[in-house]
């Protein structure tokens, strides 16, 4: 089995169910958003949201991708950067215990913080708080960080930092990884088209993209046009569309996944669980439908809870049907 790392924000994820969306409007937050703050409006915002019992988790895309392959029993790795301070040991230590190992970079300061306003409705709201998180640069990559693992999985949200993604490109081409990206974020795409459209052309192996992420890639072209596109660039591409499926290409041959209706709680991680599947199919030498197939399994089931966490009974029915998935 080839062996996965991620690289990307080492976030801990504050998660908040919320009774009503008038609590959105207390805080000044835009439903559906992601707003970034400063570190005094964090510390305003811890100390609110006490009252409101929230429960924390290791977050961050690429982070929440490698807690789903950890759970499957892979290994996996993470990169990233974390502050001297409780948060920064909470997320150290919660690597340990599910199974990741932290390949982190310390740093005096504040760990950065995912602050998630969960709606009635499902619906995500963010206050994120970068912290040390943001502070990763091309100087701390080097060759020693990927060691020992086969498969690079890419967040997204690092291209704002364009020469750190294109030294971390450049160093897993030259150890010879296959290398993911999730594009994360439509805007991000957007504006920042060009870099990532060169990336993805000379480094990158597998693109995940949900429909607003593939449209802002393409500029504007409908899922399937977007997945020949991205699949003449990458050699495998990956468009989700949400209940709907999700559509695969590699070599020229297309796939389609069907989606399944179900009750959403909280489509937090779904897009990172999603890759996390995906990646552990791909490590077994899975074929383009079984890597679609584990994909959808996983973000299946992690939309039917509230944040990243389910219980071992489920991953144990997960880890069962995923067998049956690989061998068929």
């Amino acid at each position: 089995m080839n062996r996965i790392i991620g690289i990307g924000n080492a976030l801990v994820d504050v998660l908040v169910r919320l009774e009503n969306d008038a609590q959105l409007q207390h805080l000044g937050l835009a439903k559906g958003g992601m707003q970034l703050i400063d570190g005094e409006q964090q510390l305003r915002l811890a100390q609110e949201l006490e009252q409101w019992h929230p429960t924390r988790a290791t977050g961050g895309s690429a982070g929440n991708a490698m807690l789903a392959l950890a759970n499957l029993g892979t290994h996996p790795g993470f990169v990233g950067r974390v502050g001297d301070d409780n948060m920064g040991n909470f997320f150290t230590e919660n690597c340990r215990t599910v199974g990741i190992e932290a390949r982190l970079i310390g740093q005096g300061g504040a760990t950065g913080v995912a602050n998630t306003f969960i709606s009635p409705d499902a619906e995500r709201t963010f206050a994120t708080y970068l912290g040390v998180a943001g502070k990763l640069a091309a100087e701390d990559i080097t060759p020693d960080l990927f060691e020992g693992y086969d498969i690079l999985h890419i967040e997204g949200y690092l291209v704002q930092d364009h020469a750190l993604i294109r030294r971390i490109c450049e160093v897993a081409k030259d150890l010879g990884m296959t290398t993911s990206i999730d594009l994360a974020s439509y805007n991000v795409v957007r504006e920042n088209l060009s870099v990532l459209r060169d990336l993805v052309t000379r480094y990158i192996d597998i693109v995940f993209a949900n429909e607003e992420e593939s449209a802002a890639f393409t500029e504007g072209k409908n899922p399937e046009e977007a997945l020949h596109e991205i699949g003449s660039l990458a050699r495998w591409a990956v468009v989700k569309v949400g209940k709907r499926g999700s559509l695969g290409m590699t070599d020229g041959r297309k796939v389609c996944v069907p989606g399944r209706s179900l009750d959403v709680v909280d489509t937090t991680a779904a897009g990172d669980f999603f890759a996390g599947g995906f990646l552990y199919a791909l490590s077994r030498n899975g074929n383009l439908e079984q890597c679609l197939r584990m994909g959808s399994l996983l973000s299946q089931h992690i939309i039917q809870v509230v944040g990243t966490r389910l219980d071992e009974q489920t991953w144990e029915e997960i880890r069962c049907e995923a067998e049956k998935i690989i061998n068929n």
